[in-house]
């Protein structure tokens, strides 16, 4: 669909270090991110859109076509608005009854074409084909799009992100005014992203979203100044909240983790803040009784910490993410495996203590694990493969990526596993084309990563067209993928998306 300023099929898309950004428009509002997903996902993102610029006066007569949904696994990270000329209405922001939007009848030349421009049944069932990025954009255009657009059901699953400077608007005089929040309310946003906040700008934040004592679900900090008394008043106002994202914080203490955190969380993820260590567990342990899920990076938890956690703990946790926990070895993986037994999911990346002996005691105990991570465990070796393979049954997807002592034997192993649909094996330095062969009878995969493998080659990486399941296959700086090879897969798994 064409923009009406340039005629541009769609805002540009610019990769950098991962994200998909909309450039930044003058006021600081323009930027989204998209920061999960595979690279295939993002590369998927950033294609024109499948939809046609115009559309056909028949797609009034077929309200029965299905329409694809955004509601999938992918989490999205979506600033609520993208900057406007002043003729269009900001998205994201409350817009004054002064101004002035584009309309359809100006766009458009015939009655008819004018009719379907503003239709809201063909409205509601379009727009279900963009990117949030696009909705974004599109939201703009004029009042009956952003009419339709700002309904929440296009807005289930994405997380606004917001930084310090784009909460506030300067005035003439040079006095600072923090923003309107208001369209951000319409869409029912129930999560934030806050980067690199003060305690007074939460405050801020709480006053001037209407949603926010009671809307709010989920709430990510990232490099921020919050101090123990912000994350305690951020609680405390905000009865909401159960999930809570503490990422880069280093104001903060383990005394703030006593003092503020409540019951009603269910998921925590902290990482990156110097100032967790043993002590903070004990107060996640004693005070979030009805913890599903904890994601921790901390470079000073030791073994004794893994301890703390209650019975009640053990019954409702099914999600534990250990991430560069340096200082965990085997022993404080017998404490997980006793106090935490029904994890079905589990990551152990980065923990480079850990050993074949570690491994054995999780696919001993943890028989419900659907997803297992072992990435950057340089100590990992074959023999963990082994007992990965006889016991954990029920897993779907397991993480290898810079485990630089696995061999083809190892793979060999994992060959038995019938259940397994997801398997990484970035940068397995010993990984050879015989060990490739073993991988060709599992019917059930459907992502395989080999980016970095550096043995493997043309000749073996070919073989893999026999796994005509495969959804997705990863060859990024992989000698032996070619772009023959790349021409022979695409006529051969032609469903396969393949990263070069």
């Amino acid at each position: 669909m064409s923009n009406p300023r340039n005629g541009d099929t769609k805002p540009p898309c610019l990769p950098r270090n991962g994200l998909v950004k909309i450039p930044t428009q003058p006021n600081g509002l323009g930027s989204a991110s998209i920061t999960k997903g595979t690279p295939a996902v993002k590369n998927r993102l950033c294609q024109p859109s499948s939809v046609p610029a115009i559309l056909s006066p028949a797609l009034a007569h077929h309200s029965d076509l299905p329409i694809p949904s955004l509601a999938t696994p992918l989490s999205l990270a979506v600033l609520g608005g993208v900057s406007s000329p002043p003729s269009t209405s900001l998205v994201g922001l409350s817009t004054s009854e002064g101004s002035e939007q584009h309309s359809p009848e100006r766009l458009l030349g015939s009655p008819s074409e004018r009719q379907l421009a503003v239709d809201e049944k063909i409205l509601n069932r379009l727009f279900w084909y963009f990117s949030a990025c696009e909705k974004c954009v599109l939201a703009q255009v004029c009042k009956a799009w952003r009419r339709v657009l700002y309904q929440p059901k296009f807005w289930v699953g994405l997380t606004p992100v917001l930084h310090t400077k784009e909460l506030y608007n300067v005035l003439p005089g040079g006095e600072k005014e923090f923003v309107s929040l208001q369209g951000f309310a319409v869409r029912g946003f129930e999560g934030f992203c806050l980067v690199g906040v003060s305690d007074l700008d939460i405050c801020e934040f709480i006053d001037n979203y209407p949603l926010s004592k009671k809307g709010v679900k989920s709430m990510s900090l990232k490099r921020s100044t919050i101090t123990d008394a912000g994350l305690e008043v951020m609680l405390e106002q905000m009865q909401g909240v159960v999930r809570l994202e503490l990422s880069g914080c280093n104001d903060f203490t383990e005394a703030g983790l006593w003092s503020s955190l409540n019951a009603r969380i269910t998921a925590l993820s902290v990482s990156d803040c110097i100032n967790v260590a043993d002590d903070a567990i004990a107060a996640i342990s004693q005070l979030l009784p009805n913890l599903t899920e904890l994601n921790l990076q901390a470079y000073h938890v030791t073994d004794t910490a893994l301890a703390y956690f209650t019975a009640k703990q053990g019954y409702t946790t099914h999600t534990l993410r250990l991430n560069s926990c340096w200082e965990i070895t085997n022993h404080g993986v017998v404490n997980m495996v006793h106090s935490l037994p029904n994890l079905s999911v589990l990551s152990l990346s980065g923990c480079s203590k850990v050993t074949d002996d570690g491994v054995e005691l999780v696919a001993e105990n943890l028989r419900k694990l659907r997803s297992l991570d072992l990435s950057w465990c340089p100590r990992i070796t074959d023999m963990a493969l082994e007992y990965i393979a006889c016991d954990l049954h029920k897993l779907e997807e397991l993480v290898l990526d810079r485990c630089v002592r696995i061999t083809d034997t190892g793979l060999s192993y994992l060959s038995t596993m019938s259940s397994l649909r997801n398997l990484y094996l970035r940068w397995c330095c010993q990984v050879q084309d015989f060990g490739l062969k073993h991988l060709l009878g599992m019917g059930s995969l459907r992502l395989l990563s080999l980016a970095g493998c550096p043995l493997l080659t043309t000749t073996g990486l070919s073989g893999l067209v026999q796994l005509q399941e495969l959804e997705e296959l990863e060859l990024t700086n992989c000698p032996g993928a070619t772009p023959e090879l790349f021409k022979y897969f695409s006529q051969h798994l032609p469903c396969c998306m393949v990263i070069e």
